[in-house]
């Protein structure tokens, strides 16, 4: 199974990414740790995407997709994976299907995660005020003012996405603002929907009365008045053909003959 899970930053896609994982078995590929660890280990890739990343910008797509290009061929992700915070563009998408189609595989499902920006904010802000508390580290882009630019971003050139997958068919929409159990259930309703292909509903054979074509009402009518006419210019016409009649048998019939002893002399 080849998943994808879109949403804006902060809906919840790695948190239920983990819940995917530990049912299906599937491995998690997050562009997102993926760049952070090629930071940390100070990579030419990881040096080169440090500051676009810490400003909240998104990641040029030649770059994110040579990673994920690399890392699907690992032999871990040949029984599936699921993709978080990749593609970002309608560009990464096309490359994407590129990717899988040279391997002779596709897409079951792209799930969005829909949310309400001004909520997703507010629990943006709570969760980071509950690490502070716990004296947990921060990221550098987990911080209110990053997280605006980053859904301005989303909305440019992520959200295109949606119209994306949703032509190609595969996509599936849950409620992201839901406990994180409920949405899990929903996902997998949806990939339960997505593994039986629904059938076609079939026509029925009982058609309904075909309605009178305009154009041959109006024939229908035109034809009865010009029956009218005919009728009228036949009566008019009907004396002069028993005229021509009377002429004809006239001229056809025998002329009487004279006995002889009925001549003058």
């Amino acid at each position: 199974m080849r998943l994808i899970l879109l949403g804006p930053p902060g809906a919840g896609k790695g948190t239920q990414a983990q819940h995917q994982v530990a049912k299906y078995g599937l491995v998690q590929l997050s562009t997102g740790d993926m760049l952070r660890a090629a930071v940390k280990a100070g990579t030419p890739t990881g040096r080169q995407v440090q500051d676009i990343m810490a400003h909240g910008g998104l990641v040029p797509d030649d770059i994110v997709v040579e990673i994920v290009a690399q890392r699907i061929e690992q032999p871990d992700a040949r029984k599936g994976f699921i993709l978080d915070g990749f593609p970002r563009t309608v560009g990464q998408a096309e490359a994407l299907d590129r990717m899988l189609a040279k391997h002779g595989l596709a897409l079951d499902a792209v799930i969005e995660l829909r949310v309400d920006e001004d909520a997703l904010i507010k629990r943006i802000e709570s969760r980071i005020a509950e690490m502070k508390a716990r004296g947990e580290p921060l990221r550098e882009d987990d911080n209110p003012e990053v997280l605006h630019r980053r859904l301005a971003a989303y909305r440019e050139q992520t959200a295109p996405l949606i119209a994306y997958y949703r032509r190609r068919r595969v996509l599936r929409s849950v409620n992201g603002m839901a406990p994180v159990l409920e949405v899990a259930a929903q996902i997998e309703k949806a990939l339960a929907g997505e593994e039986i292909a629904p059938k076609h509903p079939k026509r029925s054979a009982k058609r309904s009365p075909a309605k009178t074509p305009r154009s041959a009402s109006i024939g229908k009518k035109s034809g009865s008045r010009g029956t009218g006419l005919r009728h009228k210019a036949a009566t008019r016409r009907k004396p002069a053909r028993r005229q021509a009649t009377a002429h004809k048998a006239a001229a056809h019939k025998p002329k009487a003959k004279h006995k002889p002893g009925n001549r003058r002399r």
